[in-house]
């Protein structure tokens, strides 16, 4: 048994995904121009079909995102934006509003996005029941919740889940806090990440427990050591966060997890058990060696993937830090001295932390060994720790030397006997499809046949963009003579057909019967509810201050062991907003309310 592993890699727009593609990714998820989920990423339809033509070349699938929830007046806008984009030639659609499963969708695969809150096994059997292709499981899950969805729904229902990037503090699909504080609704593609910002913890008393923190802005996910678990789990795609991210990032942690990929199924090649391949084709040659920590992260963390286990607030800074490098040792001026041996650039972008959670960014204008001349040294001190956020020498690592994505395509040479008979060249790639090409052939009967034969080999061995072809076979009797300008041009006019022909490589077709009672299943709301925000994420835990665990991450530097408040319930305060806080110890959730009007 065979199993296709897939890495879903995030597109701002074409261009990125047509990078995450050349860097291999085996599919690309992007918005169209409306209903993405994302409202600072959405793409024309042209563009789609652009990325769609190219991905299609490697097998790799595009992926749709209509995954906000709709006006009852947008549903027929949605409907009609679908069948542009199926047209266009993408592959899949990821949903969140289940409304859409009472309208004629186009016959392509449907995943239920991360945004329908698939936690339990109760859910996933829902949503596997009408008809998605594919769950998009919550990021706050544990293995063993996993293995419990996997054994719970059907096996051709696929599972994927994410391996990298930001995590949501709340439940996906069920927060409410942005729309909540800022009139702005994450359901509808306009986040305002007000999780990311500073908070005071207050308790009824009105005493300060922890003064202006992110304490709600947990790490980065990162899960590259637990990728061989989640397969046993039963994932078998792996998405990457970041339709915001630039494409610096989308290349960098693309050609890290590919390299994962490629050598797991290595390693698993010769063993009893299942045999894994890539859900798409080519191979990538040369270009950057990749290191996630070298571009956006907030430090990272495995969140429950284990249990609950180690601190997950990125406490010195809701935006990336990026990688630590030292600390000041002396300010004069304008020049800093760094410690550490990690080797500095004019330009690199750095970050400064004190004890008091404050962070300031500056660029390094002249670099001197360990000395930094910057702009501005105010509020620098000796002692902070630094953090290098742009990597100079990386980046344009990353821009300059891009790996290129390969296709083997074995060709095969058969002649006829006659003296003035056919020639046909066959190409077949990796998936199977092929191209040809027949010519009459009267060449003139190569004196020297073994130098004929060579000579054939050589210049039909050898690479068109983006395909390398190896000669497998020649029937050939007489063996005739070819100039080297004639076998070029077979082997380009070969390139030109199988490229055509992989482009337009039919779509498995999946028909969908509208589903009147589909909407009632619908998870998420458009009305704001008493219950703001949802999480495994907690506070009072971060902080030690957990009644039931005696074991505590480390604590905040404002926080004291067995710190607790005087008074219950605990509010998080921003400017004039005074949201309780509810510990439910039961489920080992923490729960954001909105204020009660009085």
């Amino acid at each position: 048994m065979q199993v296709a592993l897939t890495l879903l890699a995030p597109a701002r727009n074409a261009e990125i995904g047509i990078a995450a593609i050349d860097c291999g990714a085996d599919a690309v998820y992007i918005a169209g121009p409306a209903f993405g989920a994302r409202a600072a990423a959405g793409n024309e339809v042209a563009d789609i079909a652009r990325l769609c033509r190219y991905a299609h070349l490697y097998g790799v699938k595009t992926h749709a995102t209509v995954n906000t929830l709709l006006q009852d007046d947008e549903l027929e806008d949605a409907r009609r934006l679908m069948w542009d984009l199926y047209e266009a030639g993408v592959d899949v659609f990821i949903v969140q509003d289940l409304q859409l499963l009472t309208l004629d969708l186009p016959p392509v695969e449907l995943h239920a996005s991360t945004q329908t809150a698939i936690r339990t096994p109760e859910r996933a059997q829902e949503l596997a029941a009408l008809g998605f292709s594919r769950l998009v499981l919550e990021r706050q899950l544990s293995l063993e919740e996993i293995r419990a969805i996997r054994a719970a729904v059907p096996a051709d229902c696929e599972l994927e889940f994410f391996i990298h990037g930001a995590l949501c503090v709340g439940y996906s699909g069920q927060c409410y806090l942005s729309q909540y504080l800022a009139d702005r609704s994450a359901n509808r593609g306009v986040c305002a990440q007000v999780c990311r910002s500073r908070y005071d913890l207050v308790d009824s008393a009105g005493r300060v427990l922890v003064r202006d923190q992110t304490l709600l802005s947990p790490k980065d996910i990162r899960f590259d050591q637990d990728f061989p678990a989640l397969i046993e789990a039963g994932v078998t795609s792996f998405k990457i966060e970041g339709r915001l991210k630039n494409a610096s990032y989308v290349k960098n942690v693309v050609r890290y997890y590919s390299q994962l990929f490629d050598d797991f199924i290595a390693a698993h090649s010769d063993k009893i058990g299942p045999q894994y391949r890539r859900a798409s084709q080519g191979h990538l040659e040369g270009g950057f060696k990749p290191d996630p920590d070298r571009t956006f992260g907030r430090g990272w963390t495995n969140a429950f993937l284990h249990g609950r286990s180690g601190k997950m607030a990125s406490e010195d800074a809701a935006k990336s830090l990026g990688a630590y490098i030292g600390e000041i040792k002396f300010v004069r001026g304008a020049v800093i001295e760094v410690s550490g041996e990690t080797p500095l650039a004019n330009g690199d972008g750095l970050s400064f932390a004190g004890d008091d959670g404050q962070v300031t960014g500056r660029r390094a204008e002249v670099v001197q060994g360990r000395r930094v001349t910057l702009r501005d040294t105010t509020g620098l001190a000796p002692g902070m720790r630094v953090y290098r956020n742009l990597d100079i020498r990386f980046e344009r690592e990353l821009e300059n030397n891009r790996p290129h994505r390969v296709i083997n395509v074995d060709l095969t040479w058969k002649s006829t006997r006659s003296s003035a008979g056919e020639t046909t060249v066959i190409a077949t790639a990796e998936d199977g499809t092929k191209a040809s090409k027949t010519f009459v052939d009267d060449a003139p009967v190569a004196e020297k046949p073994e130098m004929a034969l060579e000579g054939l080999r050589r210049q039909l061995s050898k690479r068109t963009e983006p395909f390398a072809f190896t000669l497998r076979a020649v029937e050939a009797e007489p063996v005739r003579f070819y100039p080297a300008a004639f076998l070029n041009g077979i082997r380009r006019d070969l390139a030109a057909e199988l490229q055509a022909a992989l482009e337009r490589r039919p779509r498995p077709e999946v028909r969908h019967t509208p589903q009147p009672a589909a909407a009632a299943l619908n998870r998420s709301t458009l009305e704001l509810p008493t219950e703001l925000l949802r999480s495994r994420y907690c506070i009072r835990w971060e902080l030690g201050m957990c009644p039931k665990c005696p074991e505590k991450p480390r604590m905040t530097s404002q926080a004291k062991p067995g710190m607790a408040p005087s008074v219950k319930p605990l509010y998080l305060v921003n400017q004039k907003n005074r949201l309780p806080l509810q510990f439910d110890c039961a489920h080992c959730e923490m729960v954001v309310l909105a204020p009660q009007v009085p």
